[in-house]
């Protein structure tokens, strides 16, 4: 699908946030918490920022055939489990945002079905990831228009990071073992198993490794392609996005290839130490708000970070109106 133009947040509201607290005369100093409520002003249109009141985290289950080569530490009902564990309104991701004021959307089309071993076969058909590409889009859509005001993408799946590593390592040129770390916490075997397996993944696109969507087709699945989806459209719809895990990056790097302009309405939540992670914010040109090297999915991280990002928008709001 075409996503509509991006258009650029109003640097001008930045700079009259910049401006304002320049001129403060109560000795404000922010440091880059000035610079987070200059963001969140730009995001908003407004110049006076205002805090987050309806962020909405939109999770994406999938089931990838990649995990049954063990490249993770978890077993394959994993995912079901932290699914079921949203569904029940507990789980990390609840509670963080619960904390946070936030609420949470559960997709969990993709779970039911494993994609294809992406070492052998295509994950999925292209007309399959194009039509959760699409999915993606009507979703963000529909949580805008109901007045969402930050989109948090999260995402739950097993063998996510060998999945992320293989996409990143296929567009930047980088090799399977500098694109991966150490994913879920796994020991030095099953390292060896999900190079190996990245490393195949990555050798059957070699031929067409420009093409966007049919690499995704071929090395992610339906739930990549949903948040992808999510992501491109909220930037094109002018709403900000606050970004967590690796698998939330490559989305948001894929979004970038589809809708350029789109890393301008996102901010990275946090980092970890996956190479596939710090290479998409690297390229995206985004420096996490914290490094909590939390490699929880499900947007955990990036609830954790939201009250730091609306402390931001408070503190310079206060300042801006002294």
């Amino acid at each position: 699908m075409r996503f509509p133009p991006v258009e650029p947040p109003k640097r001008a509201h930045a700079r009259a946030v910049a401006d304002a607290l320049a001129g403060a005369t109560s000795g404000v100093a922010l440091g880059r918490l000035g610079a987070l409520g200059a963001w969140v002003a730009s995001a908003q249109g407004r110049d006076m920022p205002q805090p987050f009141t309806r962020a909405r985290s939109i999770v994406v289950a999938g089931n990838h055939g990649i995990a049954a080569r063990g490249v993770s530490a978890w077993t394959s009902d994993a995912a079901e489990a932290q699914a079921e564990q949203l569904r029940r309104g507990a789980g990390p991701a609840s509670a963080a945002a619960r904390v946070s004021g936030a609420s949470i959307r559960l997709i969990d089309d993709y779970l039911a079905t494993p994609t294809g071993a992406i070492d052998t076969e295509p994950a999925v058909s292209q007309d399959v990831w194009a039509a959760a590409l699409a999915a993606g889009a009507e979703i963000a859509d529909s949580e805008i228009d109901a007045g969402a005001d930050l989109i948090i993408p999260g995402d739950i799946g097993v063998a996510n990071t060998t999945v992320a590593a293989a996409v990143y390592g296929t567009f930047t040129r980088t090799e399977p073992v500098n694109a991966i770390g150490r994913g879920s916490g796994i020991n030095d075997e099953v390292w060896k198993v999900k190079v190996a397996a990245i490393r195949d993944a990555m050798f059957r696109v070699r031929g067409f490794r420009n093409d966007t969507e049919r690499v995704c087709a071929e090395l992610s699945g339906p739930d990549l392609a949903c948040l992808t989806g999510i992501i491109a459209q909220s930037a094109a719809r002018r709403t900000p996005l606050l970004i967590d895990s690796t698998y939330a990056a490559v989305a948001a790097y894929v979004a970038e290839r589809l809708a350029p302009g789109t890393k301008e309405w996102i901010l990275a939540a946090q980092l970890t130490e996956e190479p596939a992670h710090a290479g998409c914010l690297e390229a995206l040109g985004l420096t996490p708000v914290l490094t909590l090297d939390m490699k929880t999915g499900q947007g955990a991280g990036a609830l954790a970070a939201l009250p730091q990002l609306n402390l931001a928008a408070e503190l310079v709001g206060e300042a801006m109106g002294n």
